[in-house]
């Protein structure tokens, strides 16, 4: 059960910021209550305790800040084009804090690899990290996002220029092409969602 020492105040405003519900407390010495997925935040005086299944579902956005966290993404064709899936986590220093994947229709591998890190960002945003570190095996997309490589595909120029933008929310991030081995949680979340359709 993580307790966080915080302004609760200021917590309570990134909270409602970022669309959460947030409700009075339940006794007189709870500040207030917020519900965020499988987690719950009781704020008191100076801290905030977070119970529930997925903690981090809140205690990245209570923290000042919104901390730093590792964010991997892939996207998957089967036949180029071809049905498409796109798998993404979030880690910090308290694990895998949110991950996702789904099927996206058919595309090519190149724009469900694009798809895959404008989630993953949104993502990463959405949870409140301050700084990202950004994590893909598609050299391709870390290249043309980076400024690198020349991106003439006008569909993926378009969505290079999401990335970029969804990036500049962040006070500080990275973006580097690792091998297939160390982005496997992405890549099997990806396969799963195509196993599955």
């Amino acid at each position: 059960m993580p307790t966080i020492e915080c302004d609760v105040e200021a917590a309570r405003e990134r909270l409602v910021a970022a669309g959460v519900d947030v409700s009075a407390g339940n006794t007189d010495h709870e500040q207030w209550r917020a519900t965020r997925g499988d987690a719950v935040a009781v704020a008191y005086d100076s801290k905030v305790v977070v119970q529930g299944g997925s903690p981090s579902d809140l205690t990245l956005l209570l923290r000042e800040g919104g901390g730093r966290g590792h964010v991997y993404f892939d996207g998957a064709s089967r036949g180029n084009p071809g049905p498409a899936a796109i798998g993404w986590a979030i880690v910090t220093s308290d694990g895998i804090v949110a991950e996702g994947s789904e099927r996206i229709g058919e595309t090519t591998n190149n724009r469900a690899e694009y798809e895959a890190l404008i989630t993953a960002l949104e993502a990463a945003s959405n949870y409140g990290l301050a700084e990202a570190d950004v994590r893909g095996d598609s050299q391709l997309v870390v290249k043309q996002v980076r400024g690198e490589w020349k991106t003439n595909d006008p569909g993926l120029r378009e969505r290079r220029v999401k990335a970029n933008e969804l990036l500049m929310n962040f006070d500080r991030w990275t973006l580097e092409h690792v091998p297939r081995e160390i982005n496997e949680r992405a890549d099997k979340l990806a396969n799963e969602a195509l196993d599955d359709g």
